[in-house]
């Protein structure tokens, strides 16, 4: 039965407002940015305030404002330049200069995003993995190489499980063409698609004592450490620096020569983003307070650390994070 009120009812702006947390997760998948996803999920909002008069109820709440939120971001994806890391744009540094090196202030970089963010934990823990896993940071960076529309059908297909009749009417295109673009997508990004057998696990007491050394070399700036903590094929990338390296011995090399901070000028305090393990590093300053630095985001293997982003400028208060420590 169509809705009569011109106006949302207390109803709706409770309902509307109990998506908020996935509509997010939603936005940022499709635009490799927190603050734009924050953005268009108040612009979906505003739309579906605007035009809920003319809700007629034929589908759920939920599903009409993902549909808005979809043509939201595709919209605003015309004018926006895919957000990569790094390690997407080239090859590894053969060596790691002495000089101090220069941000590459002209790309948009992927930014991390606060498990907080996407994911309450009250609700079903299972909706709580499954949301974790579609947002972990290779997901992301891989998404951001598909063309907007495949990007839309493939997170709409393998993410939310929605029907290829449902996205073709989301998207306005036949359930052939949904079918097609869905295709295309899975073939170029299969090797990070989510999947049942990879999802995360509770950490071994060996990995437990792995980020107990890794906190410890990074704070205490012992470069031998900090080679021994990484695999031989170990990623370590910093966005908004184009430089990334491979391997323990590029990874502290890189530390050693342009990390600012020396021996106990670094403290490193546990947070999550895009369901994965992280560290906010923060640095000394000249009057013995630690401010925030970077955010460490990793992949752990078995026994070692297979992967590392480390972001710069990002907003601790969203991570939960103090905005210093003295200890």
């Amino acid at each position: 039965m169509p809705v009569t009120s011109t106006a949302p009812t207390d109803d709706f702006v409770a309902q509307a407002d109990s998506y908020r947390r996935e509509l997010i997760a939603h936005c940022y998948r499709m635009m490799g940015s927190l603050q734009d996803a924050e953005d268009l999920v108040q612009e979906t909002y505003l739309k579906a305030w605007r035009s809920y008069d003319r809700f007629e109820g034929r589908s759920s709440v939920r599903t009409w404002l993902y549909k808005i939120a979809t043509t939201t971001c595709l919209t605003a994806l015309e004018s926006r330049k895919r957000r990569p890391l790094p390690s997407g744009l080239g090859a590894p540094a053969d060596d790691v200069p002495h000089e101090k090196v220069v941000e590459s202030g002209e790309v948009p970089w992927l930014q991390p995003i606060p498990d907080g963010m996407i994911a309450d934990t009250a609700t079903d823990p299972a909706s709580i993995v499954g949301l974790r896993e579609s947002t972990r940071l290779a997901f992301i960076a891989a998404l951001q190489h598909l063309p907007a529309r495949q990007r839309a059908v493939l997170i709409l297909r393998d993410v939310l499980k929605w029907q290829a009749a449902e996205v073709a009417g989301a998207l306005e295109i036949s359930t052939a063409a949904v079918n097609s673009v869905l295709q295309r997508a899975r073939a170029q990004i299969a090797d990070v698609s989510p999947s049942e057998d990879d999802r995360p696990q509770p950490l071994t007491a060996e990995q437990e004592r792995l980020l107990e050394r890794y906190v410890a070399a990074f704070e205490a700036k012992d470069v031998s450490t900090i080679v021994d903590l990484f695999t031989a094929e170990a990623v370590w990338e910093m966005p908004p620096f184009r430089l990334w390296v491979r391997g323990g011995e590029r990874i502290a090399q890189l530390n050693a020569r342009q990390c600012p901070a020396g021996p106990d000028g670094l403290r490193l305090r546990h947070t999550r983003a895009n369901g994965q393990l992280a560290f906010g590093v923060y640095i000394r300053g000249d009057d013995d307070v630690f401010r925030p630095f970077q955010l460490h985001v990793l992949e752990l293997g078995e026994t070692r650390v297979e992967h590392v982003v480390c972001f710069f400028g990002v907003d601790f208060a969203k991570f939960g994070l103090p905005d210093s420590v003295t200890d």
